[in-house]
């Protein structure tokens, strides 16, 4: 059913839920409800981007296939708005290797392919936000990580290049942060999966796409990494032009 928009939730997390399929709509919603979060649903995508912007949820779980304005171009609004950081955790109807690439290229953390198990997507809810540092009104602590001009407070979950803020996602944040925490080690991308994403196992393309979108942001000509290099047949090494 939802929580009705100006309903005082304390301290429960919020879950934005888009899907204009009802029945799917109101399993997940059933689901998330008894694992304790606050949940509002939205079947196309202006609304979904209405109720984003006035409640501001810790997390948004997005259907690809809407009428009108489809997933991709949600997810896409979200991130170039104040959503920008939003977690979100894409659903796609098909298996098809190309939806799930489309959507993290565009700035999904996750996603899940249907038909799936709502119990399964709750557990991704909660890993995500987890990792997140258990929502909005939560901070990781960390020391602070510092190289190439580039600074990661994991505490406040900031990061600047150059003294400019940088606009990362949830796991572009974590997998910039794995990788400083281990200059001049060359990383696998399984390992990868494992550490930043928590999967024991998954599509090794999620680690490639979120590296490329991650060098869009760091890197001063994405064509020619300088900070995250490729080992070939291995993974991807973080280097510090000052120390090599």
């Amino acid at each position: 059913m939802g929580v009705p928009a100006g309903e005082d939730t304390g301290t429960m997390q919020s879950i934005l839920v888009v899907d204009d399929d009802p029945t799917v709509a109101e399993v997940v919603t059933g689901y998330l409800e008894r694992a304790g979060f606050a949940v509002d649903r939205a079947a196309d995508g202006p609304q979904a981007l209405r109720l984003a912007a006035g409640r501001r949820p810790d997390l948004v779980v997005l259907d690809l296939m809407l009428p009108g304005m489809d997933g991709l171009e949600v997810c896409r609004r979200l991130r170039a708005g104040e959503q920008a950081r939003v977690p979100v955790i894409m659903l796609t109807a098909r298996g098809d290797e190309d939806d799930r690439i489309l959507g993290l290229e565009v700035g999904a953390d996750d996603y899940v392919t249907k038909p799936f198990s709502p119990r399964e997507l709750v557990l991704r809810v909660e890993s995500v936000l987890r990792r997140g540092g258990g929502g909005a009104g939560e901070r990781r602590a960390g020391p602070e990580l510092a190289a190439a001009g580039i600074v990661l407070d994991p505490g406040a979950r900031r990061a600047t290049k150059d003294g400019h803020e940088l606009a990362l996602t949830l796991r572009e944040f974590d997998l910039l942060a794995h990788l400083m925490r281990h200059p001049g080690e060359a990383i696998g991308r399984e390992r990868l999966m494992q550490d930043v994403w928590g999967w024991e196992f998954g599509d090794l393309s999620t680690v490639t796409v979120h590296v490329r979108r991650l060098r869009g942001k760091i890197e001063d000509d994405p064509a020619r990494p300088r900070l995250i290099q490729t080992v070939w047949g291995v993974g991807y090494r973080f280097d510090s032009p000052e120390e090599g």
